[in-house]
């Protein structure tokens, strides 16, 4: 397998991880001579070596629009610099995080919330002002106006709020979170796009340079045949 140095590293490399100065786009190619004068078009630099410089014009590029880089950021550009991705079931992380107080207090609010709880505290009201109206008029065990009843509504009330609240602070965390995530991968996104227009933007150039020079080549090759004619 054919093999170059990288001229950062000073290591002999396989040629398919290598990338040749001339392909490189000038901002980032500027960013390896301030480090590296003698760096050239002609010279090679190993992936992992171009990756880290790409991070750093990157961070360059967040600090000039946003002014400071946060947490979030700085994971876009590593996830960037190390090529993974950050595409994953948001769904299934939320869930694993879950205590078991978590998912009950879900789950209760998830009852207290709903048609069938409403129809259970009525009939239970129901049932029990007429077992203590009809059934038990001579020696009720809660006689109206129904202390006890009322005792038992207000301890369930007070019980049902905080788990309620709860429920819906986890459930703002979870937004959060989701909100978080949807903001790096739109970033990484657009990060990804910037470099991809700036690399298709180089290549270009690099192209019409070559073929500008093919064309002077031609110029001169036919010029030569019609001397050659000429004479």
């Amino acid at each position: 397998m054919k093999t170059a140095l990288c001229h950062l590293t000073k290591r002999q490399l396989p040629i398919n991880q290598l990338v040749q100065g001339a392909t490189i786009r000038r901002p980032i190619f500027k960013l390896i001579q301030a480090d590296y004068p003698d760096f050239t078009d002609a010279s090679f630099v190993a992936v992992g070596n171009l990756n880290k410089y790409r991070k750093k014009y990157l961070e360059q590029l967040l600090e000039k629009e946003l002014g400071e880089i946060s947490e979030l950021e700085k994971e876009v550009l590593e996830s960037i610099q190390e090529n993974e991705l950050l595409s994953s079931n948001i769904e299934e992380e939320l869930q694993e995080n879950l205590t078991i107080g978590d998912r009950m207090a879900d789950r209760i609010a998830s009852f207290g919330g709903s048609w069938t709880f409403i129809v259970a505290f009525f009939g239970f009201i129901l049932l029990w002002m007429m077992v203590n109206v009809y059934l038990l008029a001579t020696q009720p065990f809660d006689p109206y106006p129904f202390i006890l009843l009322n005792l038992i509504l207000s301890c369930l009330a007070a019980i049902q709020a905080p788990i309620i609240m709860m429920s819906q602070n986890r459930k703002e965390a979870k937004d959060r979170q989701r909100s978080q995530y949807d903001y790096k991968v739109n970033l990484k996104a657009e990060l990804e796009i910037r470099l991809l227009h700036e690399k298709i933007d180089h290549l270009i150039v690099h192209q019409n340079q070559r073929l500008l020079e093919i064309q002077e080549i031609q110029i001169d090759l036919m010029e030569d045949i019609l001397n050659r004619s000429k004479r």
